[in-house]
């Protein structure tokens, strides 16, 4: 590909003096796992997001199993999940042994719609658990207003919007708990696995604590029964210096999302994200509903410009869910439409201006070829 959906040298040559000295950091200390980095990226990230805790785990879809867990969400409870997102939302319900009730999201945004979920809440329900799909934050004021008035946990899934901000307010506070993945390719991205949970609640915060590691306060002595997930220090410490790079990133992020939001717009056969005028919208991901996703897909990769969908496969219909035969083909037909629609541009904070040139110029004559 002459431009690749993302690319993952770039930012990391960028910094390289910085990670390379953080690596060494660690390699000095001689300590590895719950030390010192992991402690200060811990203080520095619940800092960013305007949280009181930060409590960093293995990966993003152990975030949000542990946060049910902490709250004390298991077998017998439900929790109320978006129709359309990545299955980790679903699987980590189904990880903590709760069972997830899909509601339909919004058609413009993708994000689940306050308006359908009361209608979905049951004597089992104790969470829900919206996901700022892409990057773009889910409306919480509603969502919160929703589960006071049921005595709901609203545990929401961050895993694409490092940095986004609902209202004025950056995503990781307000809310019961947040769940953040740092893989790779996150807008805070990690050089493996890696995930954290952000509360104000001191004691869902300590259980965290025990959760991820044994249930044990001190070495040999479990209180609880846990597992082993643990963000190690290198991770922390790589971390830390693109914490301090992600304002920057992200600006530039917002930056391609304007031109092609400006530059693509009124093509036929393609819609572009909608963006609530509260939200402001990391851009981890800049996804356009297409008529005939293949034939724009197809048409790109002719022109040397790689995309992705994100995701072909709605979750209801995906194998992991198929003994759930209450979620049979049409059950969530917005859900089904987006899955066969979407296409993901390329996007991230090295992408060049004159590569979001060509994949203007790439889009636009593959949406208006077929309308002569």
């Amino acid at each position: 590909m002459k431009i690749p959906f993302l690319d993952l040298k770039a930012p990391h040559a960028e910094i390289r003096e910085e990670l390379d000295a953080a690596y060494r950091r660690v390699i000095d200390s001689g300590w590895f796992l719950l030390g010192d980095e992991l402690a200060a990226f811990e203080t520095e990230f619940a800092a960013y997001c305007g949280a009181a805790h930060c409590v960093a785990v293995g990966s993003g879809c152990d975030a949000l199993e542990l946060a049910l867990r902490a709250l004390g969400i298991g077998a017998g409870d439900e929790v109320i999940v978006p129709s359309a997102t990545y299955i980790a939302t679903w699987l980590s319900v189904s990880a903590a042994g709760a069972t997830p009730v899909p509601v339909e999201v919004d058609e413009g945004t993708h994000l689940l719609d306050p308006a359908l979920v009361e209608a979905a809440i049951t004597p089992s329900t104790r969470a829900i658990m919206p996901v700022h799909l892409y990057g773009q934050p889910a409306d919480l004021a509603a969502l919160r207003r929703i589960a006071d008035r049921h005595g709901l946990a609203l545990v929401d899934d961050a895993a694409q919007a490092h940095g986004a901000r609902h209202r004025g307010e950056r995503i990781g506070c307000g809310t019961t708990a947040t769940a953040f993945s740092f893989y790779p390719g996150k807008n805070l991205g990690a050089l493996g696995d890696g995930g954290a949970v952000l509360t104000s609640d001191a004691e869902v915060a300590d259980r965290l604590r025990l959760l991820r590691n044994y249930g044990s306060r001190r070495k040999y002595h479990h209180e609880i029964r846990a597992t082993n997930s643990r963000l190690d220090e290198l991770q922390a410490a790589l971390l830390r210096v693109k914490l301090g790079h992600l304002e920057r990133w992200n600006a530039r992020r917002a930056q391609i999302a304007d031109r092609y939001r400006a530059e693509l717009a009124g093509l036929p056969g393609v819609r572009l994200p909608e963006v609530a005028d509260w939200a402001e919208h990391a851009w981890h991901l800049f996804v356009v509903r297409c008529d005939d996703r293949a034939a724009m897909q197809e048409s790109l990769t002719e022109a040397g410009i790689g995309t992705l969908v994100h995701y072909p496969v709605p979750v209801h219909l995906s194998q992991a869910y198929a003994d759930a035969a209450t979620w049979p083909a049409g059950t969530y037909p917005l859900a089904e439409s987006i899955a066969d629609q979407v296409l993901s541009l390329p996007m991230g904070p090295h992408l060049r201006d004159e590569d979001v040139t060509q994949v203007i110029a790439a889009v636009r004559a593959a949406a208006l070829i077929r309308t002569r």
